[in-house]
């Protein structure tokens, strides 16, 4: 099957985060075992090398061994692999991604904030030729740009743009992709996946009717999935099969628990470390620390993840971690 009819079938996908230990040097074992765990929770793929597997793995020598590293955990689940900086960076990792045995490219425009709507466009295309394309909306407070509905009207006519993460975190942006997608007549075809942490179920039930064109939000490719994946997974499948009980009451306490974890009192700067909290006291992570020493929990984050964890137990999947922990660390 393409990665185009799996990625239309939906599917949970965490953002993978980076394991480290104390010296700040890839845990080559935890990050296994964090593979593991996604793929035994049921997510439908993992996307590696995104802003939740820290972009500074770049710098460091990392990005390879990190995408190799899941490639071999992941074997038959789609892997996405994150694709940054300018055209020819882009197109070396997406090359590397391929060589590894990655399914498709999620393409981050940070690095080109500057940079016109052609010449976005021509760097999407370059990157396409490569591997199919996941486009990427991220919002502006952690790197991303605005980005006009005539840039997402114009990409959507790439043929070999299979998907579009909406991660803006604004209703407004997020529905520009909708209507582009509508628009473009290929609603069939590119598949729209939810990154707006902050209304993830909201997004996952409304059928968007565009004149005679309905738009759906398949699944989810998030940094929140990143924890409590097990639980994502059956919240996914209830919306599928029409049973999710209560959506917009879990909607809100979800979203509760995601301004927790990462850190939205504080502009997300402890977002990356509300995550590794989660798995940190899960066991499947030493330590929190990132590869910037300045990045932790902000003041009072960790008091907030305890109350959103004693409020919300039915989000979490702690037992599941217990259950499965000593064999995905072997």
């Amino acid at each position: 099957m393409s990665i185009r009819d799996r990625l239309r079938q939906g599917m949970v996908i965490p953002a993978h985060p980076l394991a480290l230990n104390a010296a700040r040097k890839l845990d080559e074992r935890r990050q296994r075992a964090l593979t593991r765990y996604y793929v035994a929770a049921g997510a439908g793929g993992v996307a590696v090398g995104v802003h939740t597997t820290q972009f500074a793995i770049r710098d460091c020598g990392l990005l390879e061994p990190v995408l190799a590293l899941a490639a071999g955990e992941a074997q038959h689940v789609a892997k996405i692999a994150g694709v940054c900086g300018g055209t020819r960076q882009a197109v070396a990792e997406g090359e590397v991604a391929l060589r590894l045995g990655y399914d498709a490219a999620l393409l981050s425009m940070a690095a080109l904030r500057e940079a016109s709507i052609d010449q976005l466009i021509d760097h999407a295309r370059a990157v396409s030729n490569v591997l199919p394309v996941f486009g990427f909306y991220l919002q502006p407070a952690v790197g991303g740009r605005v980005l006009p509905i005539e840039f997402w009207r114009r990409f959507c006519e790439i043929d070999n743009v299979v998907a579009i993460k909406i991660a803006p975190f604004n209703r407004y942006q997020t529905l520009d992709v909708v209507r582009a997608v509508a628009e473009c007549g290929r609603a069939g075809e590119i598949t729209l996946y939810t990154g707006n942490d902050d209304n993830i179920i909201g997004d996952l039930i409304t059928p968007f009717r565009l004149g005679d064109v309905e738009v759906r939000i398949a699944g989810g490719l998030l940094g929140q999935w990143a924890v409590w994946t097990h639980r994502a997974v059956e919240m996914l499948g209830a919306i599928q099969s029409g049973q999710l009980r209560d959506p917009m009451t879990l909607n809100a306490q979800l979203t509760d628990a995601n301004s927790a974890l990462f850190d939205a009192g504080n502009h997300f700067h402890g977002c990356i470390a509300g995550i590794h909290e989660i798995l940190r006291r899960q066991g499947l992570l030493e330590g929190i620390w990132c590869l910037d020493e300045n990045e932790g929990l902000s003041p009072g984050q960790a008091e907030e993840i305890d109350r959103v964890c004693r409020l919300y137990p039915h989000l979490t999947d702690d037992l599941f971690v217990k259950e499965n922990l000593d064999s995905w660390l072997r």
